[in-house]
């Protein structure tokens, strides 16, 4: 019955881990209002260091750090909760308010999709 449980536990935190991934990724894609200002600061970065002149690589590994900015900013709730409290490993309730910070970090983007996918505007 205790193999049950840890497997319950692991499906239970996976499906966490995919909400949140999944909408930091949305976060990154071009209707997110912050990969505009994101572009702009990054464009000088990555044709300095990575030496890459195409616009579409620029705005791919834009949309691709921002998504990873998303994922870093929204845990860090998370960690303060994790510290707070003295927890060792990363359970369920830290990953609930990583997925809440996910989401209000994600709310503008998701807002502008709204209005970017419907047929009516």
């Amino acid at each position: 019955m205790d193999d049950m449980n840890a497997r319950e536990k692991i499906l239970k935190q996976d499906f966490l881990l995919v909400g949140i991934v999944g909408l930091a990724v949305l976060n990154g894609m071009h209707f997110s209002p912050w990969l505009d200002i994101a572009f702009i600061l990054t464009k000088p970065f990555f044709q300095v260091t990575f030496w890459i002149s195409s616009p579409l690589l620029v705005f791919y590994f834009t949309s691709l750090a921002l998504s990873t900015l998303t994922i870093m900013l929204a845990g860090i709730p998370a960690a303060i909760f994790e510290r707070v409290t003295g927890r060792t490993e990363t359970d369920a309730t830290s990953l609930y308010i990583w997925l809440g910070g996910t989401i209000v970090l994600t709310i503008p983007a998701l807002l502008r999709a709204g209005y970017t996918i419907s047929p009516h505007g």
